[in-house]
């Protein structure tokens, strides 16, 4: 198994400088083409390639161990069913990137670059997107529960479907965005910008909206139960009726549109339903050594 990556190893010097390559689960996996940028399925990654180039490369099923990937450039690269467990992938360059099914855990994601990438169908639970670029991006049916997008920048991403229950999307840059038939039941959107964002069919139960900006915003059939209202302007936000501001929290700093009336809190106050990560698996033995080749007899 080890033969194979001594006979491509002039083609992946310059990432097993700073790359450990883990055992494969398969044979096929056993063999890495990096100058062809191809990266056979099921290759195992652990270990620093901080600040690698590996833009455009096909690293489908790849799996990423507690690797440390921090500012590595991948712009492009074929990311598709790849997992991610506690691997750290902070300022790293993702644009246009296809995360397709791809399943992360414990993974860090802060201050990335994830520009019209996709990352449609992914498990994101307990992700830190905190600070990353995510315009444009196709996140629909992610699953991002008790996910962090604090201060994120998300213009015109696409949300659609997501489990979104927990989430972090305080002081987020969201406008344009659709989050239309999420669940987002006890998300933080405190103090974001949501303006002509669509929240049609949305859950909101028990969110927190308070301080946000919704001008334009559309709340068609979005469920607000328990959805803390404070200080949120709504006076611009269309397609909300009384029947939904009835069951929210809403008080004298709550500015709605002409004919709505806020009406206080019912159905009990606000309940927050966070969710916690889980802890990531740890990174797998390095393996050992190949035995040096027998001398040669005489």
């Amino acid at each position: 198994m080890f033969g194979s990556f001594r006979t491509a190893r002039s083609r992946i010097v310059p990432l097993a400088a700073s790359l450990a390559v883990v055992a494969a689960f398969a044979p096929s996996a056993a063999s890495a083409m990096l100058g062809d940028k191809e990266v056979a399925r099921l290759v195992s990654f652990g270990g620093a390639c901080a600040k690698c180039e590996l833009s455009g490369r096909k690293l489908t099923g790849a799996q990423f161990n507690g690797a440390n990937f921090a500012g590595a450039a991948l712009v492009g690269s074929d990311l598709r069913e790849a997992r991610f467990y506690g691997a750290n992938f902070s300022g790293a360059d993702l644009s246009r990137a296809d995360l397709s099914d791809s399943q992360m855990i414990g993974a860090n994601f802060g201050s990335a670059n994830l520009s019209d990438a996709k990352l449609r169908d992914v498990e994101a639970k307990g992700v830190s997107f905190s600070s990353a670029n995510l315009s444009n991006a196709d996140l629909r049916d992610l699953r991002a529960q008790g996910a962090n997008f604090g201060r994120a920048s998300m213009g015109g991403a696409q949300l659609n479907e997501g489990e979104l229950t927990g989430a972090n999307f305080s002081k987020t840059d969201a406008r344009g965005v659709s989050f239309r038939d999420a669940s987002m039941q006890g998300a933080v959107l405190a103090h974001g910008r949501f303006e002509r964002a669509s929240f049609r069919d949305t859950n909101l139960d028990s969110a927190v909206l308070s301080g946000a900006m919704f001008a334009g915003a559309d709340f068609r059939d979005a469920s607000l139960r328990r959805a803390m209202l404070y200080g949120v302007d709504l006076s611009k936000a269309r397609n909300l009726d009384q029947d939904q501001l009835d069951e929210a929290c809403t008080d004298a700093s709550t500015k709605l549109p002409p004919g709505l009336v806020a009406r206080g809190c019912h159905g009990g106050g606000a309940r927050l339903t966070g969710w916690r990560p889980p802890t990531p698996p740890a990174a797998p033995r390095m393996p050992r050594p190949p035995a040096p080749p027998a001398e040669p007899r005489d």
